[in-house]
């Protein structure tokens, strides 16, 4: 997993409408399609730390798995993949709430509902948790937590289905829709998931509108980035231990990072190459468990940048 072969950058000016994410680079061709470029950019504390590599082939070959196991569920935004970074994809009107589907009493972030539960919350999303849950606690159903969209770069908020709705963020018609459309979806990740060994235990899906004002399924969906999956055979016994069950843990850097600097504060220091070697194989490692398929990096061409290059010329 040479470190060179990380793709920092898929700024390719012969492609017009150019937009840069955190970690995808985008472009906007004039019949309506775009290309999504994954770069292998990982972001954490509001910068770019450092960049992982095949982390981008990681996430959209996990993504194109899912796509391709959810397709009779819903309808998704996938045209074509000419790279194994790339998916070109039907542009969409981003739908303005972020539907987040948990299993489990889980999370760490202030929306998390477990960061709730232990504040004393039980009224929240529109729905009520009963008291004398433990950690990680397996929920009765999966339930729907969405939040805010926070395009102005604010911070995502809290909704419930009734707010959805008095804010006029969807129409009923659309919350119906995207609710049942991330209900199934989620169904069908924990059955694959199982039959994997693995659990998944939340995930955010986006949604938008397309030209015809069908909701389709945009972004990613399932993947290590947008997904928490635990590894089944360890929960029993880290729940009864009151353990966090093991899981894909790619938070090496983001660890290692905030035990020398506060990364809000300070200059972050230079990440170690054995630490982006290591991450980078645990992104693979996620991959293969979670799909079944042996990962195959793509070493064609001189650089991963040239590869594009000239996987997408046809679009110039």
């Amino acid at each position: 997993m040479t470190v060179s072969r990380a793709l920092s950058d898929a700024f390719i000016p012969e492609l017009p409408n150019y937009y840069r994410g955190k970690v995808r680079d985008n472009y906007d061709l004039p019949d309506g399609r775009r290309i999504i470029v994954a770069t292998d950019r990982l972001s954490a504390f509001d910068v770019i730390l450092t960049s992982i590599p095949f982390k981008g082939q990681v996430l959209t070959q996990t993504a194109r798995y899912w796509f391709e196991e959810t397709a009779d569920i819903c309808p998704n935004h996938v045209l074509d993949y000419p790279d194994p970074n790339v998916v070109v994809g039907t542009r969409l009107d981003i739908l303005p709430v972020e539907i987040v589907v948990r299993g489990y009493l889980a999370g760490s972030t202030g929306t998390s509902i477990l960061t709730k539960y232990r504040n004393g919350e039980r009224d929240m999303y529109g729905m009520r948790l009963p008291d004398g849950m433990r950690d990680n606690e397996r929920l009765p159903n999966p339930i729907i937590t969405p939040t805010s969209k926070a395009f102005d770069g604010g911070h995502d908020e809290p909704l419930s289905g009734a707010d959805i709705l008095a804010k006029r963020l969807l129409s009923e018609e659309q919350w119906d829709t995207v609710s049942n459309y991330a209900l199934a979806l989620f169904a069908r990740g924990q059955a694959r998931a199982a039959e994997r060994g693995l659990i998944l235990v939340d995930t955010k899906y986006e949604f938008g509108v397309d030209r015809d004002g069908r909701i389709v399924l945009a972004d990613e969906v399932h993947t290590p980035d947008s997904s928490r999956y635990w590894l089944a055979d360890s929960y029993a016994e880290s729940f009864a231990s009151g353990e966090r069950p093991r899981s894909f843990d790619k938070d090496f850097v983001r660890a290692w990072v905030t035990a020398r600097c506060d990364p809000y504060k300070d200059a972050i220091p230079d990440i170690p190459d054995d630490l982006i070697e290591q991450t980078s194989h645990i992104y693979v490692q996620a991959y293969e468990a979670i799909t079944g398929n042996i990962f195959a990096p793509d070493l064609s061409e001189g650089s991963v940048l040239e590869r594009l290059r000239k996987n997408l010329r046809p679009y110039f």
